[in-house]
């Protein structure tokens, strides 16, 4: 059968536009598998997640929330954030904005950001690098991030934030926050060829959402009283379904960031993997051993405080450091949360539902200063960003690197606490951002006129009649007052 007219080959560079000459089919096919996996985290993974861990009457909220988020982030992105993150510089932290969309755009080669390469007293700066595969890959590759950092961030506002004050807060945070931590770290910014590492996103997705969930969290105010005394999972084996789609698809997460399949990719996956094993049986163990009892929940946790840990190093340490990493990340966050979070009273003034400072942000600067002890010297000759560098164990400049990790990390959080502060005033002043009490008390149904289940007995009505159940026979039976409403 002949191809559609619109699918012809035309002529470019000697080949085709289907398959220029540069595009490498491998790279190529890598970065579209890792990106989806990174999407399936966020869409179902997260969704489900969400909708099944917290309270029966707040499962489609908290749902909707991460869904809304995805859709509104892809829309920004491709318009203005992408630009914004790795285009052309503005600032020394801020990239200019504008829409990663035509054909123009999308079809040419996908470049990175020149490093700075450091020789003695001299610095050199390298030419770009050009990942075989087209600019679109990219685009995408990097939405799927930035939509799973602003729904990781409404963790921490789940179950009283106004929905409407989302919709405002998603394009705004992601416009004057994300972008920045991008830039500044990925894009070509001052912490960039500063040499800061950030592998995959724990400053930039992990510890930046954190920190904004937290302040959010102080903004919008606390859930109920009643909600934040009880408040059960509705599906705990559904949440382990949304938590299995976030482990799985953390290796294209991780393995997607050297923008090839390449041997600092298989290096990634694999230690992600163990991090992550190793976090869950440590936390596991810490319940255990205080608690007497293994909390899958607490398992949970352990589980995603070891993938943000090995996040900003998955590449760049061998594995004997991931299983060091695992074993941190499953004790500090869990000792952050079990122990300092029930006795200081910022953490119970400030309503964190999911713990997302915990989990994300306390991890996230974990695995930072972690990466900048244990980064390998062959391994970071491999990543674009930190060529030359090493980890604080393999001595010469290593130690410079460790306090570069933690100055990074203190701009990302205080650029953070800043502006979500300024965006949720401002948006405050426009839409309550926390919904009212009444809309507190009965949950999805008000704030959305849905209820997650459909379940006898609950809210439903039961015709005491037997036999003949025509409408005119039930419409009677509601006339009379011989409805039960359980």
């Amino acid at each position: 059968m002949a191809a559609p007219p619109n699918l012809v080959p035309i002529a470019y560079q000697g080949g085709s536009l289907a398959v220029p000459d540069w595009l490498n089919k491998g790279d190529n096919a890598w970065q579209m598998i890792s990106a989806t996996l990174v999407g399936l985290q966020s869409v179902p993974g997260l969704v489900i997640l969400y909708g099944s861990i917290v309270k029966k009457k707040w499962a489609v909220n908290s749902a909707f929330m991460a869904l809304y988020a995805f859709a509104a982030v892809v829309i920004c992105w491709t318009t203005w954030a992408y630009k914004m993150s790795f285009g052309d510089k503005l600032l020394p932290f801020w990239g200019r904005g504008g829409p990663a969309l035509g054909q123009k755009f999308l079809l040419k080669q996908a470049a990175l950001p020149a490093t700075t390469q450091y020789y003695e007293n001299d610095t050199v700066e390298t030419a770009m690098i050009e990942p075989f595969y087209p600019m679109a890959s990219m685009v995408w590759f990097q939405c799927v991030f930035a939509a799973i950092t602003l729904i990781i961030l409404a963790g921490s506002v789940l179950g009283r934030m106004n929905f409407k004050a989302w919709m405002m807060f998603v394009p705004l945070w992601l416009t004057f926050s994300y972008t920045v931590g991008a830039f500044s770290l990925w894009g070509g910014g001052f912490l960039f060829h500063w040499g800061v590492m950030d592998y995959s996103g724990g400053y930039v997705i992990h510890l930046s959402s954190g920190i904004a969930g937290l302040t959010t969290a102080y903004w919008v105010g606390p859930r109920s009283t009643k909600d934040r005394e009880r408040f059960p999972p509705n599906n705990v084996l559904l949440m382990l379904a949304g938590a299995g789609l976030l482990w799985m698809g953390w290796a294209g997460f991780n393995g997607g960031d050297p923008y090839t399949a390449n041997i600092d990719s298989s290096m990634a996956v694999l230690n992600t993997n163990i991090c992550a094993a190793t976090s869950l049986l440590v936390w596991t163990w810490l319940d255990v051993i205080f608690f007497k009892k293994p909390s899958v929940i607490g398992a949970v946790q352990g589980m995603i405080t070891g993938l943000v840990c090995i996040t900003p190093g998955a590449g760049l340490v061998q594995g004997w450091a991931a299983v060091v990493m695992g074993v941190l990340s499953g004790s500090v966050p869990w000792f952050t949360m079990m122990v300092i979070g029930k006795k200081w009273k910022v953490f119970q003034k400030i309503d964190d539902t999911l713990a997302v400072f915990h989990t994300h942000a306390v991890a996230g600067l974990l695995g930072g200063i972690l990466t900048g002890l244990f980064a390998e010297p062959s391994l970071c000759a491999l990543f674009l960003p930190v060529t030359n560098s090493r980890g604080g164990v393999y001595g010469g400049s290593g130690g410079v690197q460790i306090l570069k990790q933690i100055a990074g990390a203190l701009f990302i959080i205080g650029w953070n606490i800043v502006v979500t502060s300024i965006i949720c005033v401002v948006i405050s002043f426009i839409i309550p951002l926390r919904m009212s009490d009444e809309e507190l008390e009965i949950g999805d149904d008000a704030a959305h006129g849905e209820e997650a289940y459909a379940l006898w007995g609950d809210g439903e009505k039961f015709d005491t009649f037997k036999g003949n159940y025509s409408n005119e026979t039930t419409h009677h039976a509601v006339a009379s007052g011989i409805t039960q409403v359980v």
